[in-house]
């Protein structure tokens, strides 16, 4: 997908009817006395940044991406992009990845983390969580009905909570049709009685806002986008990398940190290998996970 084709998806989603309904998640608290976790949460790697995470009976499929190896050509203007995405196909079948899912969350509409074939199989009245009105429009757009705008809403005694970021750094944001194809990308963070508190960062680079989340919050589970993907012709990255995730550990000295979006989009710079190497050179191997594809956690 080119930048121009994002942007162009981005205004069609625009020049929609803004006065179109939509089933919208209602706010809810949370108990800040709330007792210490006594339930597990559970959290599997599907592949790049898909992954279902469960509290109690409650799962969510996060950023779904179910597409074969190499359907997509690879991201125009990044780096490695003469490889075709997705670099590895799914660690079990689309319907193994669907199966028990309550609701989905897409926390951006880039094609890695909502896809043609995520389209196809989802169920179209699941419910499903986006970061902001023009995303919502887009999906409704794809013959989807029970789609809700995040802020803060509560889901099956599940608190869920928008949080901010910024998907590259500031200096790819100057440029305006770059600034347009990047978009907007939201954090989440799950909250739940009985259960530790997760957050997910999403696709952005470190800022001030998961400095605020992650003190406002203070997770359990941080859940890190990791994979460092690279821009042809910038420094830095469109995501977060192995340093950050040194920086998660000091950031939040409590927490288990589980690195995600790696090893399977064209553009990713930082591979599992890499980052289980530099865990260990830091000594912060036994505060951070590295899950294969299709792999269990348990909290």
């Amino acid at each position: 997908m080119t930048m121009k084709t994002l942007a162009s998806s981005l205004a069609v989603a625009l020049s929609l009817s803004i006065a179109a309904t939509f089933a919208q998640a209602q706010p809810a608290s949370v108990d800040a006395t709330a007792p210490a976790a006594t339930e597990a949460v559970q959290l599997q790697q599907i592949r790049n940044a898909t992954v279902k995470i469960t509290y109690g009976d409650t799962t969510f499929l996060v950023d779904p991406m179910l597409a074969k190896k190499g359907t997509y050509p690879g991201f125009e203007g990044t780096y490695r992009s003469n490889l075709r995405n997705p670099l590895v196909d799914l660690p079990m079948s689309e319907q193994e990845v669907l199966a028990g899912i309550d609701a989905v969350i897409v926390t951006h509409t880039h094609l890695d983390h909502w896809d043609d074939a995520a389209q196809e199989l989802l169920p179209k009245d699941i419910p499903l969580f986006v970061q902001n009105l023009a995303d919502a429009l887009m999906i409704r757009g794809q013959g989807f009905t029970n789609v809700r705008v995040l802020s803060r809403a509560e889901f099956n005694g599940v608190t869920l909570s928008q949080v901010g970021g910024q998907h590259g750094t500031d200096e790819m944001y100057a440029v305006a049709e770059l600034a347009t194809a990047l978009g907007e990308a939201m954090g989440v963070v799950f909250q739940s009685p009985g259960y530790d508190t997760l957050y997910l960062v999403g696709d952005t680079i470190w800022r001030d806002e998961v400095d605020m989340a992650l003190e406002d919050y203070g997770p359990q589970i941080v859940l890190i986008n990791a994979g460092y993907a690279m821009m042809n012709g910038f420094d830095g990255s469109i995501i977060m990398g192995k340093e950050d995730v040194l920086r998660a550990t000091q950031a939040a000295p409590d927490a288990t940190i589980v690195a995600t979006h790696m090893d399977a989009i064209n553009h990713m710079a930082l591979t599992r290998e890499e980052l289980r190497e530099y865990v260990q050179e830091q000594g912060i191997a036994d505060r951070v996970e590295i899950p294969e594809d299709g792999a269990t956690l348990n909290f």
